[in-house]
């Protein structure tokens, strides 16, 4: 048995569903199948039940994934042992500079107690780089939102965030219960600098081309409205601060929190990362 036929067992058992697994693996459907139908060739046993309503485990299967499951880590001890001994077990993780993050904090404790020898370096950027580095090679995986130029990376979805409208606490539209961009039009909105992610600027000013005063962090974000009474889009589980205030904005898509890497990166470090990650933010 190949590990990474096993983890590709783990992910199916895991997700009970092959096209989420799938998707999980960032590969298409059908090699996914056949592998999994070679590994049952191999233990000479069915080990996933499949049906229309998705997969269930057989009894084979569930022992398999017990195993899978202690001998994935193992490996991961392994390199990990290895990269220390060479000096080189180290991951450079990009943060957006958005607040603090409950969900991240997790994951740092997770990966600490899977990987306690590994060096974790951290760079934290501003609002006018989503991609914290990547693109610049300055990291190896990155947390952040979406959306903006995924252009030789690879993402993976961990949470979607409901948005609003951040204005002053004296606005009048901070007494409506939900406001739709269309209320906002003719407002200033604080921007990001010229040569920002297209994608990105165009998120976060709800499509269309706006005015007002230039930021580069939250707080910046959070002073233009203060003293300007400019308004723009948060995240509706974030605390704005005093003097403001956060109305759920109907007709926004939410803002997806994201780890995102370059595509072809095959650094082990990484893919635990991606997998604890998911274990964090799903919790």
């Amino acid at each position: 048995m190949e590990l990474r036929t096993l983890r590709y067992f783990v992910a199916v058992a895991e997700e009970l569903h092959f096209g989420r697994a799938a998707a999980r693996l960032h590969m298409s459907q059908p090699p996914l199948s056949r592998a999994i139908k070679q590994l049952e060739n191999e233990v000479g046993a069915v080990l996933l039940e499949r049906s229309p309503a998705g997969v269930t485990l057989t009894p084979v299967g569930a022992v398999l994934l017990d195993e899978a499951r202690a001998l994935l880590d193992q490996a991961t001890r392994v390199r990990d042992r290895v990269a220390a001994a060479a000096g080189a077990a180290t991951l450079t993780v990009g943060i957006l500079g958005d607040s603090g993050d409950p969900d991240a904090t997790r994951l740092a404790d997770l990966f600490r107690q899977r990987h306690p020898h590994v060096e974790i370096r951290i760079r934290e950027t501003d609002l006018t780089d989503p991609t914290c580095g990547l693109h610049a090679g300055l990291v190896d995986v990155a947390l952040t939102r979406g959306p903006f130029d995924d252009t030789g990376l690879d993402l993976h979805e961990l949470r979607a965030d409901p948005v609003g409208a951040l204005l002053r606490t004296d606005d009048p539209l901070a007494r409506q219960d939900r406001l739709e961009l269309a209320d906002l039009a003719d407002r200033r909105w604080f921007l990001f600098p010229e040569g920002t992610d297209p994608l990105w600027q165009s998120y976060w000013n709800g499509g269309e081309p706006r005015e007002g005063p230039v930021v580069r962090a939250v707080q910046e974000c959070r002073q233009a409205v203060l003293w300007n009474g400019t308004i723009g889009i948060t995240v509706l589980g974030h605390s704005p601060g005093q003097g403001l205030a956060v109305v759920p904005l109907t007709d926004m898509e939410p803002s997806r929190v994201v780890a995102a890497w370059n595509a072809g990166d095959t650094n082990p470090l990484i893919r635990s990362f991606l997998r604890l990650a998911t274990t964090a933010y799903g919790d």
